[in-house]
């Protein structure tokens, strides 16, 4: 049957119409706050982005947020919406001042759309904005204009308010995870020294810039004390840790740009070239980057990112007459982190150090990285270990964000993940028992062992994060004593070689529900004992209860309902008071007595069941 083709079948969408129907083309991907690239994380970044604008053009120190519930609340004290365009500038496309580049010189929205986009995914949006002694209030429901009407000044600052809830509608049940609005309000206060953020009533500010930037996210002190760079339109600050990889943090116009883009790019062939030059000599450019710690930051003219999420710089020149990007930054550490190696030798000698001692590592690796990278293209060609997907994270596929691998225990468990799975977006890596404990080995046991030689090149991480495959990387073991082991191996392994996959904020654990509460017409699905007391008096009489002992024995058809839409992610998070050596030490080491000290000390028994706290 042909789908009929006429003038009745073209429709023209409305802005909020448009928007909450291809979410996706405003804010990425939805997500349920489990992930840092989610949805409602941008939806606060849209309207605090505006508040941090009005504070680079001179207006507000302080902006505050509070968060409760589900309920966001922004207030600055900049100029103020012109209240005539408060309905304007909430509700109509492509409307705003930042066309006009000389009020808004170096900012990040130019489009008119974020705050719009803001409006229409919400189910309650509110603005309002205090202004030369006069106040105004727009109120919007899923982006229909509800009420507009002037307020009381009433000895209010100047500023503007923005009050609203991210619509269930569009995003589900979905959940705000504090650590990571901390990290977005640091990362502000790094890019916007003199700024105060206040967040449900923790200050947030910063006197140093990018340096406590990089103090702040180094589990321990640098092999040399940081070099801070600070130039007119850009910043950086570099040091080298003892880590494996490549940690940069990139920033245009105060915007994280976590996927780089031509700025992290120039920055990384200027620091090679640089050091090249300053010691004369021809360094591979792997052994000068190899465990760098750095943070660059730069104001760009009308910058063009390639997508709307702004998480990847695509300008080349930073203004309609200024050089290009990598000029630019060439040019500024050629100069000033020249002139820093010349004025600390002390400094430059621990960098060459490092620099030779990479080299001499890389060599000892050269043969046997050689074979591994063989034997892992032959497995690939016969898809022992990995299932693949058709879209990939570092492709412009529309569906980038989605993509995730999972990785599983055993045969079953794959298999079943495997029927269940998305082909598009999601890949399955199957492991053969556990894997080895890599705490205090070195790098060279990833291409010795074949199981972490094949893991990194599914990954495609060999050289960094930078063209990983899968947006979301997942371990999906058994809720058992040994699914919690190989858990706690593979996160040894990434946080022994890969830490940066886990800053960024890729790996995650898969959360399988313990309990499966049936009748004949209702069946709930049960991650916990409170929830499965809940099912139980939701169907009343006396249910069916199943208890899952593995991931092979839920069916595949069950299994779509927990890799779907409402899968549930624990994401593996750091933080600075996180140290890592002590913790892969303590918990990995050769040190059996102490840790058989520590679980008697904190065991707990309750009604027959054995819980260990803090563990």
């Amino acid at each position: 049957m042909t789908t009929a083709y006429s003038e009745d079948t073209i429709r023209t969408l409305d802005w909020k119409e448009h928007i909450r129907k291809r979410p996706g083309m405003y804010i990425g991907k939805l997500g349920d706050g489990s992930s840092l690239d989610d949805g409602i994380y941008l939806l606060i970044k849209e309207v605090f982005d505006n508040s941090v604008d009005e504070y680079m053009m001179g207006f507000g120190r302080n902006i505050e947020v509070d968060i409760n519930e589900k309920i966001v609340t922004i207030r600055d004290y900049g100029r103020g919406v012109p209240l005539g365009k408060l309905v304007d500038v909430a509700s109509k496309m492509n409307t705003g001042a930042k066309y006009d580049s000389r009020v808004f010189k170096k900012s990040v929205g130019l489009n008119g759309v974020g705050i719009k986009a803001v409006n229409a995914l919400s189910s309650s949006f509110m603005i309002e904005s205090f202004r030369d002694q006069e106040g105004r209030l727009a109120e919007f429901a899923r982006g229909e204009l509800l009420d507009e009407k002037e307020l009381s000044f009433n000895g209010q600052k100047n500023g503007t308010r923005v009050v609203f809830t991210p619509d269930n509608e569009i995003f589900g049940k979905f959940r705000f995870i504090p650590e990571y609005l901390e990290r977005m309000f640091r990362n502000y206060v790094y890019l916007n020294t003199g700024l105060t953020i206040i967040y449900n009533g923790q200050r947030f500010n910063s006197k140093n810039g990018l340096l406590d930037l990089l103090e702040e996210n180094m589990s321990s002190p640098g092999l040399y004390p940081s070099i801070h760079l600070k130039g007119t339109d850009i910043e950086v600050a570099i040091t080298h840790g003892k880590q494996y990889g490549e940690e940069y943090y990139s920033f245009v116009n105060g915007q994280n740009t976590s996927q780089g883009g031509t700025h992290l790019i120039a920055f990384k062939e200027s620091l090679v070239k640089v050091i090249r030059d300053f010691y004369k000599k021809d360094f591979d450019a792997s052994d000068i980057r190899a465990s760098v710690i750095a943070a660059v930051s730069i104001k760009v003219e009308e910058p063009v990112f390639e997508s709307q999420t702004k998480t990847k710089l695509g300008s080349r020149e930073v203004g309609p007459e200024g050089p290009s990007v990598r000029n630019f930054i060439m040019d500024f550490l050629r100069n000033e982190l020249d002139n820093y190696l010349h004025k600390h030798p002390d400094t430059a000698e621990i960098l060459l150090n490092k620099i030779i001692e990479s080299e001499k590592e890389r060599k000892a690796i050269s043969g046997i990285k050689k074979l591994a990278r063989e034997r892992a293209k032959k497995a690939n060609l016969h898809n022992k270990k990995l299932r693949d997907c058709r879209a990939h994270w570092n492709t412009n596929d529309e569906r980038r964000l989605e993509t995730t691998l999972f990785i599983t225990e055993g045969d079953s468990a794959s298999g079943s993940i495997t029927k269940s799975r998305d082909v598009n977006t999601q890949a399955v890596f199957s492991l053969k028992g556990k894997p080895l404990n890599t705490y205090s080995l070195t790098k060279k046991i990833v291409y010795e062992n074949e199981e972490f030689n094949l893991l990194q090149s599914a990954l495609n991480i060999e050289n960094g994060i930078e063209e990983l495959r899968y947006n979301n990387v997942v371990i999906a073991t058994d809720a058992d004593v040994d699914g919690m082991h190989i858990r706690l191996l593979l996160i040894t392994f990434f946080l022994q070689f890969f830490p940066d996959l886990i800053r960024n904020g890729h790996l995650y654990i898969l959360q399988t529900p313990l309990f499966r509460v049936r009748d004949k017409k209702k069946t709930f699905y049960c991650y916990t004992e409170v929830e499965k007391e809940q099912a139980k008096k939701k169907l009343g009489g006396k249910p069916e209860i199943t208890r899952f002992k593995g991931l092979g024995e839920i069916s595949p058809d069950e299994f779509r309902h927990f890799i779907g839409k409402d899968m549930r992610l624990e994401p593996v998070q750091l933080k600075k008071e996180d140290m890592v050596e002590e913790m892969l030490a303590f918990y990995m080491g050769k040190n059996s007595p102490e840790r058989q000290e520590f679980i008697i000390e904190n065991l707990r028994v309750d009604e027959d069941v054995v819980e260990i706290d803090q563990v």
